[in-house]
């Protein structure tokens, strides 16, 4: 396959940060390529400095199918063919279909708008992938994986020879997974050369060709992606070996602290039955929509069931709101750790102690600004979180440190049941490593946990005990030292 792109002695600083130190990468068209590293590796800057956000220091040269540049700007990585989805998506949600594809053909310059034109375009970027949307629709109308594929066709229709996708499969369920890269494989058909940038790395491998792993903002090296696993690549994404043993673990004669008999809500889950005991840490899998994180609402209040108990130490609770859910000992991390978890511009301080401000008032109802402080250096250290000033806004730190703040404000409120809802999702392999030994922590004291998660490794190798959902209803029980990955797959994907 012939070149697409080539990147050589690519360096980049940012005041005392040198964030990328000669780094070489070559893309094939045709070719389907992954770039994984940790939070901080320098994926992120070398796909800034690819798509012309960000000048790479002298000496560095790109080159792009035999045109050679040392640095690029936005409307020449543009033209040159390159697309970055991204996360987000950057699409507009109170626009059509029609008008997200078609947007960068009318960027610059004074031109009415053509909807004739702009309809067509859009039409033979939808028939370039096989897929076809109401062009009317608005876009935050659709279904995340509908709105990738939006973004994918605005890709299209802007002639991509390169497109990098960040975190692609991050909000899909596993069905949508299967349906994206399937494209990814008629893309490639096309010549047209993807790049992903994961953190869920088996689903990636299902189709990458190669690996390039950074780590520390240098090349660990490229490797086919064949003679790679997810195990492998963590240790080179780390230099850290990760090993989970699946051990039995007998909780049986443990207090029950949380049992739940025929919860039932229309349209979410029906007839769930389990309980859960001191010290265990129950996973729940299930694909998404599967009513996993419908029920994990009904336990903390914010989703009353129609039929069924829920009973805490022996005590029944007819929980209609999350605060009495709390004042009983019950905690919930949602999978939205940006828009439910934390108020991102808000102190690091302030969002780790926001759930005890009753607890902490003193004398005229004013918070002692000691007491306050005392509470947060006790989980920035029980709980390792890396920050060099709490009175930072909580947006500057990294996801990993996001999710312990997260931890942080709910173990204050000293829970008896702590629901975790996806923990660890847009988190990389090193912090994920260390959000585990937390929970390990957590569940050593006594805590009960419920995990709820659809990676199966995650529940596997991180539970006690795991419980599958399928369309609402509890469908099987397994115990991790006597199961394995696929034989949770195939429950799951039954």
């Amino acid at each position: 396959m012939a070149t697409f792109l080539d990147l050589k002695n690519i360096s980049k600083r940012f005041g005392g940060v040198q964030a990328l130190t000669d780094v070489d990468l070559s893309l094939e068209a045709g070719e389907v390529h992954c770039l994984v590293g940790e939070n901080g590796s320098g994926k992120s800057t070398l796909i800034k400095i690819i798509s012309g956000v960000q000048p790479p220091e002298a000496g560095g040269t790109i080159t792009i199918e035999g045109r050679s540049y040392t640095q690029l700007n936005p409307v020449e990585s543009t033209r040159a063919g390159i697309q970055v989805i991204y996360q987000d998506l950057s699409l507009f949600p109170n626009l059509t279909v029609a008008e997200n594809i078609a947007v960068g053909q009318h960027l610059g310059g004074f031109r009415s708008v053509d909807w004739t034109t702009i309809r067509k375009i859009a039409e033979a970027a939808m028939a370039r992938i096989n897929v076809y949307f109401d062009l009317d629709a608005k876009v935050e109308d659709l279904s995340i994986a509908n709105r990738q594929l939006v973004a994918i066709c605005r890709a299209m229709a802007a002639d991509a020879k390169l497109v990098i996708m960040d975190e692609p499969t991050a909000s899909l369920t596993r069905h949508e997974v299967d349906a994206l890269l399937s494209l990814v494989r008629e893309l490639k058909k096309k010549n047209i050369c993807i790049v992903f940038v994961s953190h869920r790395l088996d689903e990636v491998l299902e189709v990458a060709e190669r690996v390039t792993v950074l780590r520390d903002g240098k090349k660990v090296g490229t490797y086919d992606a064949k003679d790679v696993n997810d195990k492998k690549l963590a240790v080179l994404m780390t230099g850290k070996e990760f090993s989970y043993d699946l051990k039995e673990t007998d909780l049986k004669s443990r207090k029950t602290v949380l049992s739940v008999k025929n919860l039932s809500r229309k349209g979410d889950f029906k007839n769930i039955s389990f309980d859960l005991r001191e010290g265990e840490i129950l996973g729940i899998t299930g694909l998404l929509g599967s009513g996993r994180t419908e029920l994990a609402l009904s336990l903390f209040g914010m989703n009353p069931p129609d039929e069924g108990e829920i009973t805490l130490n022996d005590k029944p609770l007819a929980l209609k709101s999350n605060r009495e859910a709390i004042d009983n000992g019950i905690a919930y991390v949602s999978e939205d750790r940006l828009t439910l978890g934390l108020v991102l511009e808000q102190p690091i301080a302030a969002n780790a102690t926001v759930t005890i401000l009753d607890k902490l008032k003193g004398a005229m109802g004013l918070i002692p600004l000691n007491a306050r402080e005392a509470t947060v250096d006790r989980w920035v250290k029980d709980l390792s979180i890396k920050v060099s000033n709490t009175a930072n806004p909580v947006k500057t730190l990294s996801g990993g440190n996001q999710q312990r703040v997260v931890l942080a404000k709910w173990m204050a409120t000293t829970p008896r049941v702590l629901i975790l809802d996806s923990p660890t999702v847009g988190v990389d392999i090193l912090a994920k490593d260390g959000i585990y030994e937390i929970v390990r922590g957590l569940a050593q004291k006594g805590v009960a946990v419920i995990m709820i998660s659809d990676e199966i490794p995650e529940v596997l190798y991180h539970s006690h005990r795991i419980l599958v959902m399928r369309n609402g209803r509890l469908t099987g029980e397994f115990e991790p030292h006597r199961s394995s990955e696929d034989q949770l797959r195939i429950a799951v994907n039954a």
